[in-house]
Parts: structure tokens; C-alpha cells; sequence
């Protein structure tokens, strides 16, 4: 009778954990000394079993910080409405965000051009963490005139979203005017926060919003999880 390799049995073994739900998608699995304790083997015929189920597609490894369950990527679409609640429900997700902080400070160059003000105008800036189904997606800053939306800081501390925000602040409606996507890897402090390492892929998406007159009310910098998100340009 033909036994089972060692490996092919550990493999096994954590596609029926995941399976029953022991280990969820996004889920990161034990180190392989603790695998190796678990299953009183060493660790290269751990790491074997593992790339076995890497191979399959179940799981997912990133330098530096282990070895996950994969997660399907997200929908994202991206066009004239660009309003994450929505597009995470849609995707049948459930949307959160985190605020990281709050502050004034002066617009850059670009900034000033993107938003149609004088460098060094004074800008409401918005850092947070954008999550589905507690899993981080996106690290975004929302940028906007303060001259132009003097009420947007007392809005951002009422609520995390930012269309809410903006209707508090008196903007009703707004649609996306550009959106520019560049692919570049992840910074130590982006990977923190993204749950990635450091140098691993991300996707930045830089637009801009305008109001119901065409005048520009934020300007955004989004860096998305490469490997949770498939970006669908829309009209």
C-alpha cells in the first residue's frame, strides 16, 4: 500500500482547515516552527506542503510578514461616481474606514494646480484606512480647499465618510473630473498599515472631484492592496 507523503498529509490537512472555516480568507496561518510542532515534522516539509497550496492558489505568501489565506480581489469600479461604501457593498462586502488623523496644512504646488487655488493655501487633509470585511484595502488622503469649504473639518469630525462630509460642508453632489492609476511598491509605513511588506505591490489612484458647477472641492490620493482589489475604469 502506497503511503501518503508527509508533506501531502499537511497540506491536506490545512485545505480541510480552511475548508471548515478554521482559517478564513485573508487569515494569516502559523509560523512553520509552529506547523512543524503541530505536525512533529521539520520545517522544509512544512514549507513543501505550504507551496503545494500556494500553487493551488489557496494561499498566499508575503515576504517578510508569513503566509495568508487568499482573498478573492475586490471590484473596484472607478469612474465619474467613486463612492466606497457603495462600491464595497456592491462587491458584497462590508465597508469601514478609520480615521488617522485630521489637519490643516499648506497646498502644495501641485496640490494648488489640482485644486485650482494659490500654493500655499490652507488645506482640510484627511488621512484614513479603508477596510472590507475588516480586511484593509486602500490607505487614502482626501485633500480640500479650506477657503472653499470652511465647514469641512467640523463635517470630517461628525462622520468618516466623505460624501457625507462634503454634504455637511454644503457640497450636495460631486463627480470625479480625473483619476490617474500608477502601480509602485509599498512603503514600510504603508505596509503597516496595509497589512503588507514592505516593498510589496500597491495601486495609486490620484483624482480629482468637482461640485455640480465644475469647481473642484478634493483632491485624493488612494494606495490600494495590489492583491485585493481589480480596478474596472467605468464611464
Amino acid at each position: 500500500m502506497t503511503k501518503t507523503p508527509i508533506w501531502m498529509a499537511i497540506a491536506n490537512s490545512l485545505r480541510d482547515d480552511i475548508s471548515k472555516a478554521r482559517y478564513s480568507a485573508g487569515d494569516k496561518l502559523p509560523t512553520e516552527a509552529a506547523l512543524a510542532q503541530r505536525f512533529g515534522v521539520n520545517r522544509h516539509t512544512v514549507r513543501h506542503g505550504i507551496s503545494a497550496l500556494v500553487d493551488e492558489g489557496l494561499l498566499r505568501t508575503r515576504r517578510g510578514a508569513g503566509v495568508f489565506v487568499a482573498t478573492h480581489p475586490t471590484d473596484y469600479p472607478i469612474g465619474k461616481r467613486v463612492r466606497f461604501h457603495e462600491n464595497l457593498i456592491a462587491a458584497g462586502r462590508q465597508p469601514t474606514k478609520k480615521v488617522l488623523s485630521i489637519e490643516t496644512r499648506s497646498a502644495t504646488q501641485g496640490e494648488a494646480q489640482a485644486l485650482e487655488i494659490k500654493t500655499g493655501d490652507t488645506l482640510c487633509v484627511y488621512h484614513g484606512l479603508s477596510s472590507g470585511d475588516g480586511q484593509p484595502i486602500a490607505l487614502f488622503e482626501s485633500l480640500f480647499p479650506l477657503d472653499r469649504l470652511p465647514d469641512m473639518p467640523d463635517a470630517l469630525a461628525q462622520t468618516s465618510s466623505v460624501t457625507e462630509a462634503l454634504v455637511l460642508a454644503g457640497i450636495s453632489d460631486f463627480t470625479r473630473a480625473s483619476t490617474r492609476l500608477t502601480a509602485m511598491r509599498a512603503t514600510a509605513t504603508q505596509a503597516l498599515h496595509l497589512n503588507l511588506a514592505e516593498g510589496d505591490p500597491i495601486l495609486k489612484s490620484t483624482g480629482v472631484n468637482i461640485d455640480t458647477n465644475g469647481t473642484p472641492v478634493e483632491f485624493g490620493r488612494t494606495y490600494f492592496a495590489g492583491d485585493r482589489v481589480t480596478l474596472t475604469l467605468v464611464n
